[in-house]
């Protein structure tokens, strides 16, 4: 286990002193002081206090290893754990995930191990910090967005944050890693993800399902505009003289009856 170096890791971290570690904890300072010995191991009560006053988690407090250089962890209130890094100046980096990592993502979006393995980006504009990351999007379903584009996001805290109508990168189990259009439905607890794509139907998820979502910010690129748009618009003309086709031939299946 990590506690001991973690906690005093986190009290110079927060530059508080022992004595004031320990008034907010309640405890004398010399038990503080053999917490961060690894003498002894405080109670479950006092270790929820510790996890509460630094805003980890109890699993972060005594499984990672949180004085490693290049790594910063966030326990958000309301959403699950945020691991971000830092360069060598102390600058947070802007973690890029690619789409053959989402799968991994979906599993470690929460270790900071697995999220100082990923590439870093560097944007000019941008100055990083715990609150951005890139995600790459594959499919037509965001059209006409590029299969490919690289989508620069802040990370979203608070559920009451989501704008309706607004783009997100929705991280969840049940739809894996998605870019959508998102219109919140808090009274039935639960997101409406809209593609810009009409052919593909929007889909609901709910907010117990929800692990993670990110705000678009800005995106990169590796398409002409122009080329795009005219790929994109041709596939749509294609899609509804199918459609129209369909149509045509239901009709007179129908007459023929």
């Amino acid at each position: 286990m990590f506690f001991d170096q973690n906690i005093r890791f986190l009290r110079q971290k927060y530059q508080l002193s022992q004595q004031e570690a320990s008034e907010h904890l309640e405890i004398p300072r010399t038990t503080l002081g053999d917490y961060e010995r690894g003498h002894t191991e405080p109670n479950i009560e006092t270790l929820l206090k510790i996890a509460e006053l630094y805003e980890v988690s109890v699993e972060l407090l005594l499984r990672f290893d949180l004085t490693e250089d290049g790594t910063e962890v966030y326990d958000k209130k309301g959403f699950k754990i945020l691991s971000t890094t830092v360069d060598s100046k102390g600058r947070s980096n802007i973690e890029l995930v690619r789409s053959k990592a989402h799968a991994g993502y979906l599993e470690s979006f929460d270790d900071p191990e697995f999220i100082r393995e990923l590439p870093k980006l560097h944007v000019p504009g941008f100055k990083g910090g715990s609150w951005f990351r890139a995600f790459e999007i594959t499919g037509d379903s965001m059209a006409p967005m590029e299969s490919g584009t690289l989508i620069i996001c802040s990370y979203v805290e608070k559920l009451k944050d989501i704008k309706a109508g607004k783009t997100y990168v929705v991280v969840s189990r049940q739809n894996g890693l998605v870019y959508k259009r998102v219109f919140p439905e808090l009274k039935s607890k639960s997101l409406l993800l809209k593609s810009d794509n009409p052919i593909y139907p929007p889909a609901h998820l709910a907010l117990e399902d929800l692990t993670e979502i990110w705000q678009y910010e800005a995106h990169l690129s590796f398409v002409d505009p122009n080329q795009s748009f005219q790929t994109w618009s041709q596939s749509q003309n294609d899609s509804i003289i199918e459609k129209l086709d369909e149509i045509q031939r239901d009709v007179r299946k129908m007459l023929a009856n």
